[in-house]
């Protein structure tokens, strides 16, 4: 028994930042956020909360799969920007849809929080525990920036995707594979939370700290190391990935993992240049971007792949 991905959705804010709005607001410049991470422009949010986008996502990839509300009985929400502590986005989405009773979960595994989500409902399905499992990616990153700190303002965008996975005789979800190492976590962090006592020492305690460069350098290396522990686990090789569906975190990581698969860009599905980095949302977002074009076609082969702060990161293969 394998799950299989039966219906996808996405949606983005109304609002657009354009690089040359960044002019405005800190000291750089267009030229500069292109050719450093393909970015151009991003979505952000104005009154709206994760959960807002969320569910709109999710009704779209409901509408996809042919699904009601009534036939949901596992939700699972990727996302690090909540709209609050408790109770988790997932058992806000059913209060929005009306679902009662099933088991609602929310991953936070930063900007791979979608993958984390997908591998926990794909097993969810493959035990029998679920029939239509609900998966979401959504993110309100751009309110966890400081808008002075023209290293971290450049990068991210808000937005969701979602995707609904039933049982399925057919291979749909091969495999996934989910890592993280806590010795990097002073290479990508948000400086506090609820449990945190206020550190006066600190300067910004509300805003993404990285250290870029370092990021970069761990991102490619384990990306790499998991390309190639999910072709081994599934006895393939690189040739028969037809897509790579890559978290839209910097043009030249897309570039590096495409390259290792010896794969064209015109086999990559790439966002960042209109998105940014969303952050948990930007996988699904690249998936429902693939399929409502036309390029991914039923019986494709996918691989999705994501790297966070944490540091965690994971891949998915998938057959459409």
């Amino acid at each position: 028994m394998y799950s299989k991905i039966v219906g996808t959705g996405s949606y983005l804010p109304e609002k657009i930042l354009t690089n040359f709005d960044l002019e405005k607001l800190v000291d750089t410049h267009d030229e500069w956020i292109r050719s450093r991470t393909g970015i151009e422009r991003r979505h952000v949010v104005t009154t709206q909360t994760t959960c807002d986008l969320a569910e709109h996502a999710v009704r779209r990839a409901m509408e996809s799969a042919g699904v009601k509300p009534a036939d949901i009985d596992f939700i699972a929400v990727g996302t690090t920007t909540p709209d609050q502590i408790f109770p988790n986005v997932g058992c806000l989405l059913q209060q929005r849809l009306g679902i009662y009773g099933p088991p609602a979960v929310q991953v936070e595994a930063a900007c791979a929080s979608f993958i984390y989500a997908l591998g926990i409902a794909d097993k969810f399905v493959r035990a029998g525990e679920s029939k239509c499992a609900l998966v979401v990616g959504a993110e309100c990153l751009t309110r966890l920036i400081d808008w002075t700190d023209r290293s971290t303002c450049v990068l991210f965008g808000d937005g969701a995707g979602a995707v609904i996975l039933k049982p399925s005789e057919e291979p749909g979800i091969l495999s996934t594979h989910l890592h993280a190492s806590g010795e990097y976590a002073d290479l990508l962090y948000y400086p506090t939370g609820p449990s945190k006592p206020v550190n006066h020492n600190v300067v910004c305690q509300s805003a993404i700290q990285m250290k870029g460069s370092e990021v970069f350098k761990v991102a490619v290396n384990k990306l790499g190391s998991i390309v190639d522990e999910t072709l081994a686990a599934n006895n393939l090789d690189k040739s028969a990935i037809d897509w790579l569906v890559p978290h839209q975190a910097n043009m030249r990581i897309i570039q590096a993992i495409a390259k290792k698969l010896d794969l064209p860009m015109e086999r990559v599905i790439v966002t960042i240049e209109d998105q940014g980095n969303t952050s948990a949302a930007s996988v699904p977002l690249a998936l429902d971007t693939g399929i409502r074009d036309g390029r991914i076609k039923p019986g494709s082969l996918l691989l999705l792949e994501a790297f966070g702060g944490g540091f965690t990161w994971g891949s998915a293969l998938i057959r459409i």
